[in-house]
């Protein structure tokens, strides 16, 4: 899962965006309304953290063109506390949710994953295929209870199938959403991490669709992956 931080403050967008690193997403970074604004239109986040009081452009603004353009990735805006008018606008800018300064690292990071989950239509922090589970909250993978051990691109990958069980996901949308927008972007690699991750699985809930690209789906209901 990819995620864009728009910050003005460097202390804060540092410890934002390590802690969603640490939590296993990919983070881009922006300082000011413009650069993210910028971001939001050319790159492809399943989440944004978006700054209310940004220099150059404000955080509303932003939000209004992203919507103006179509742009639907789900938006959690920071707030000053004594600020009530800021939520009000944010919100009817589009924002799905509001947290306000100063707040919990962890609290943020809640909020992010179950704005990544209604957006997926996904009810609970606990992905389920057959045996496989991911728990989104934990960053664990399991198979029948047994612990499964995936590498962070592994993961991320694996991760961003799950959330989309009924769609066939392109090589091209998983490498937007799996690296950051400085990594050399491959596609190529995508079939590597598949193909590490089924070998890591019990049963093969990753299901290749010609020309199209991925599949999770449960095991035995779709035969045998067709490259």
């Amino acid at each position: 899962m990819r995620i864009l931080v728009v910050e003005d403050d460097p202390d804060i967008l540092r410890q934002v965006a390590l802690s969603l690193e640490d939590a296993g997403y990919v983070v881009d970074r922006a300082g000011d309304g413009e650069e993210g604004h910028y971001l939001g239109i050319n790159e492809a986040y399943d989440a944004v953290v978006l700054d209310l009081g940004l220099p150059v452009m404000d955080g509303v603004s932003v939000l209004e063109r992203w919507r103006t353009a179509g742009l639907k990735m789900p938006v959690l805006i920071l707030t000053a506390r004594d600020r009530w008018s800021d939520k009000v606008a944010g919100l009817d800018a589009g924002a799905d949710d509001y947290l306000t300064k100063p707040f919990r690292l962890e609290e943020l990071l809640a909020r992010v994953r179950a704005l990544i989950r209604r957006a997926a239509g996904l009810p609970s922090p606990e992905l389920n295929c057959g045996p496989v589970s991911l728990n989104t909250r934990s960053g664990k993978v399991t198979a029948d209870g047994v612990p499964i051990k995936l590498t962070a691109q592994e993961y991320r990958l694996l991760a961003y199938l799950m959330h989309h069980p009924d769609k066939v996901v392109s090589r091209t949308e998983l490498t937007e959403h799996i690296y950051d927008q400085d990594f050399d972007r491959d596609s190529n690699t995508i079939e590597v991490f598949v193909n590490r991750i089924r070998k890591k699985l019990p049963v093969d809930i990753i299901r290749t669709v010609r020309g199209l690209g991925y599949r999770i789906e449960e095991p035995g209901s779709g035969g045998q992956a067709v490259e």
